[in-house]
């Protein structure tokens, strides 16, 4: 599961590359025009994913701006790697609360 979240935020970071560059450098043709719209949309969606990451995990994990900022970057890949980390401290928690 580890690698498959490391090529997602890859190809999202590829992605948010293309997207940019397209704004500075805009590609010919109907293409330039998509990847702006694109840059829109995706910048919309992965607000709305920053809004339930801080719903979910602001209790559960202590968070700083670099985690927001990570969500909003590569969306459900660190969405997903937060999961985990979440069930991994609740995991913890339930052990030492078992045996004590």
């Amino acid at each position: 599961m580890k690698a498959v979240l490391v090529l997602g935020k890859l190809a999202t970071l590829l992605a948010w590359v293309l997207m940019f560059f397209n704004l500075f450098s805009p590609f010919e043709g109907n293409i330039g025009v998509i990847l702006t719209i694109l840059l829109g949309v995706t910048a919309m969606m992965h607000g709305l994913q920053v809004l339930i990451f801080h719903t979910i995990f602001c209790q559960l994990l202590p968070l700083k701006a670099k985690d927001y900022l990570n969500a909003f970057l590569f969306g459900v890949f660190a969405l997903l790697d937060y999961r985990q980390r979440a069930l991994s401290q609740l995991a913890a928690e339930t052990s030492a609360n078992t045996q004590d």
